[in-house]
């Protein structure tokens, strides 16, 4: 924790200018920050009162305003911004942090080997369970099955989510315990993936993964608190001070608003109602929340979703599968439920972000905001395309022209590279992660994460975004680099149009006075540093609302 030290009084006649209210002087640091206008401003100091910012300046120009304040000596090092994820899982980041970790493995044999170890290592658990898994990486060419899973885990039910959460691996236990054989039947908006007599081989993609995680027993409220707290923490360490969580429940809701009266959140919560069904309808009684805490929960936006993902190939396309031409993915909803969905959210004044990756679920969800605002407005709640990763070029322009925001995710770009040209091909790259464009014409685009689909870490996602890049520096030259974005554009995105996004940029995303006093020191200069350095930038403390949630031990 960073000792601060009080600043004497300065005797009047020798102030240039008289003390201002200040009780946290933020000295001697290589400051950067965005103005409302998204112009880079630099500064060396900054006062701070009732965790909101007073002013930014030169440290002689605020050293003797400073009165009596708490001095925190950044000794010369890099503040910016606390960042924002405007797209993730919060409660889905501490449950993944308590499961088996398969994102690094390279091989399904190195997947099976974490499993049963996390298995071994926790005996007492009635499921096996963990995330992360990616055939791609594996170069396996197909799924895995139930049969290769119950070769490691039998006496008890398992289930694996897949990297982008939108299919699931079951061993033989966990079928047998959901029910699951020959005879059952795709869900609406899902798929059995079966082998050559018809019989289920345990990857349920989309809708049909709930077939499995139903037979689940839910978190109690201890082991809820729990998940919370361990989510927390993780992205105090990342420097992320705000978060847009895509899908709550009522029971999360509860637990943010218990977290909140009680102090003891440590990011500001912008919680996006999962559909507009039963937990919708609880939440919405008393209309939109903002500003709950202190300004550390919103719960004024709904998530839906409109098809699956690339990697699993339940991403809905407008042509087939470049390589699965009898597939054209899944779209979750008919033009006309879609519509009704929307509409039903807006009538209440909620914003809505639609989940929407392949070309043809953003087509329906574009149609869909445009019959909406014909029939009943609601253009002003800022609404969202959540990834917008596949769009066809001719639709691009129509985001523009209905105000919506696109909400997309710089390190989906480079996890993609190994097989989104196989799923696509190259026509339809053109309009595949194009965040230059969007920018280009406009758009604003709010960057997030999708964390635990992708690390929470925030500079993975600046790093990808202007390089384009995987960490080994490939492809050398950038994946279509002619999408990249520039380091200020980025750095705009995980904060003043994140914050817009949240409909809190009067309020967070720069260092502006009248903000809250949200920001971050990290171990170097990223906008001096080298490009391919941004990914392995270090965050030494966290601060939020002018209090520290976070501090890197001291080596």
């Amino acid at each position: 924790m960073t000792v601060l030290r009080r600043l004497p009084v300065l005797i009047a006649a020798w102030c240039a200018v008289p003390a201002i209210a200040a009780d946290l002087f933020v000295d001697h640091v290589n400051g950067y920050t965005l103005d409302s206008a998204g112009k880079l401003q630099r500064f060396e100091a900054m006062l701070v009162e009732d965790g909101k910012v007073v002013a930014t300046g030169s440290r002689a120009g605020l050293a003797g305003r400073a009165g009596e304040a708490e001095v925190l000596d950044g000794k010369g090092r890099t503040l910016l911004p606390g960042l924002i994820d405007a797209h993730a899982h919060v409660m889905g980041l501490g449950i993944a942090l308590r499961q088996a970790d398969l994102m690094p493995t390279k091989s399904l044999d190195e997947a099976l080997a974490v499993v049963k170890r996390h298995a071994d290592a926790h005996r007492d658990a009635g499921w096996v369970q963990g995330r992360g898994w990616n055939q791609v990486n594996w170069k396996l060419g197909r799924f895995p099955t139930a049969r290769e899973l119950d070769a490691v885990v039998s006496d008890r039910p398992t289930w694996l989510e897949r990297v982008d959460g939108h299919a699931g691996w079951a061993n033989s236990a966990a079928m047998k315990l959901a029910g699951i054989d020959k005879d059952t039947k795709d869900p609406p908006g899902g798929r059995i993936e079966r082998d050559a007599g018809g019989n289920p081989t345990g990857v349920f993609v989309d809708h049909a993964m709930e077939l499995v995680a139903k037979t689940i027993p839910p978190m109690d409220e201890k082991e809820a608190a729990k998940v919370l707290d361990a989510a927390l923490a993780e992205m105090a360490r990342v420097g992320l001070t705000g978060v847009h969580d895509a899908g709550v429940d009522a029971g999360s809701v509860a637990l943010f608003k218990r977290y909140a009266d009680a102090h003891k959140l440590t990011a500001r919560l912008y919680a996006m109602i999962g559909g507009t069904e039963a937990d919708f309808d609880r939440l919405a009684v008393d209309g939109p929340l903002s500003g709950y805490g202190g300004g550390f929960l919103d719960v004024r936006s709904v998530k839906l979703y409109a098809d699956g993902a690339l990697g699993s190939r339940g991403a809905a396309l407008l042509a087939p599968y470049s390589d699965d031409v009898h597939n054209k993915g899944i779209l979750f909803h008919t033009p006309d439920e879609m519509t009704a969905m929307i509409a039903k959210a807006t009538g209440k004044g909620y914003q809505v972000g639609v989940h929407a990756i392949g070309d043809a679920a953003n087509r329906e969800v574009l149609d869909s905001f445009a019959k909406v605002y014909a029939a009943q407005g609601g253009k002003d709640l800022r609404n969202r395309i959540e990834h917008a990763q596949v769009v066809d070029p001719k639709d691009i322009p129509r985001f523009r022209a209905l105000g919506l925001i696109a909400s997309m995710q710089p390190t989906h770009a480079t996890s993609d590279m190994n097989m989104a040209e196989d799923r696509l091909g190259k026509a339809r790259m053109k309009g595949a992660y194009a965040w230059r464009t969007f920018l280009e014409q406009g758009t604003v685009v709010a960057a997030g994460s999708d964390f635990p689909v992708e690390s929470p870490n925030p500079f993975y996602g600046l790093y990808s975004a202007v390089t384009r890049r995987d960490h080994d520096g490939k492809p050398p030259g950038g994946w279509y680099p002619q999408q990249g974005m520039t380091l200020p554009q980025a750095l705009r995105a995980f904060t003043l149009d994140a914050a817009y996004a949240g409909h809190a940029e009067k309020t967070l995303g720069t260092l502006e006075p009248g903000r809250f006093a949200d920001f971050i020191l990290i171990d170097r200069d990223i906008f001096t540093d080298e490009p391919a350095r941004i990914w392995s930038t270090v965050v030494l403390e966290t601060w939020v609302g002018g209090k520290q949630v976070f501090a890197r031990p001291p080596r």
